[in-house]
């Protein structure tokens, strides 16, 4: 064989191998980062499962789960429950982010989806029946949905931070005392979306209670008081408790992957 014709061939053998390494490469993080999504709630033991029929669905079902011998069995029958109204949008918390479907942004809505943390439990009452961190709130409460505010996506009492700390929310964390006794916020959840508070990313995502049945949200999850006393007395911090919300068809999709349980239709 001709020496150039052997260099000609060598060169599309040597580019043939470089271009399956770099596929092989691309398919390799592909896989890293699944893992890694499935990891990122690896310690959960319990885990608030929403589910709705599509992204633009105001309303869904709620069903609780616990991890018992490395499987995720039932805690509870499915709840109804209402979403965003104009339903949801991939938000920020512990899953990786994905590129495809809607995007949480501040004022849209839309409920995020995706695997979130559970913070700390609030209401009108001095406490309430449950293990998890638990805050009063107080006619000086306010979670900031300013995207500029240095305190944006945080509960805060204006008695501590400054009268000035809540200018321009829209969010008084005692909605009876400003809206003929609106009951929506006397027990709540704290969702963890936009943990290290992106500006204009999304703020104030809560589970709560509903003013009326399937009554559709600024972009929180609302259930009726049953529900909610429910979930609050059988959440436990010391399980790592998780929250997630999607659209049926993005949740068949990670199912395996993220390794959640089987949703009850």
């Amino acid at each position: 064989m001709p020496a150039l014709q052997f260099r000609h061939r060598a060169s599309r053998l040597l580019a043939l191998v470089a271009v399956m390494a770099s596929s092989f490469s691309t398919h390799a993080v592909a896989a890293d980062t699944n893992v890694a999504a499935a990891h990122a709630w690896r310690d959960a033991r319990q885990m608030v499962l929403v589910v709705t029929d599509g992204w633009d669905a105001t309303t869904g079902t709620l069903q609780r789960f616990e991890l018992r011998d490395g499987h995720w069995q039932p805690a509870s029958t499915a709840a109804p429950v209402s979403v965003g109204r104009n339903g949801a949008a991939w938000g920020m918390g512990l899953h990786p982010a994905q590129a495809q479907g809607p995007q949480k942004q501040e004022g849209d809505g839309r409920a995020p989806a995706g695997v979130f943390t559970l913070g700390e439990a609030f209401g009108y009452a001095d406490k309430v029946d449950t293990a998890m961190p638990y805050r009063p709130m107080h006619a000086t409460s306010y979670c900031i949905d300013v995207p500029d505010s240095p305190l944006y996506n945080r509960i805060i009492n204006t008695r501590e931070e400054g009268e000035a700390a809540a200018k321009g929310s829209t969010e008084p964390m005692r909605l009876d005392l400003r809206n003929d006794g609106d009951p929506r916020y006397r027990e709540g959840l704290v969702i963890g979306h936009n943990p290290k508070a992106t500006p204009r990313a999304g703020s104030c995502i809560f589970a709560h209670l509903w003013r009326t049945p399937g009554e559709a949200t600024a972009g929180c999850t609302a259930m009726a008081s049953e529900t909610m006393k429910a979930v609050l007395a059988w959440l436990a911090p010391d399980a790592r408790p998780v929250f997630v919300l999607l659209p049926r068809d993005e949740y068949s999709r990670v199912m395996r992957e993220w390794q959640l349980p089987e949703a009850t239709r």
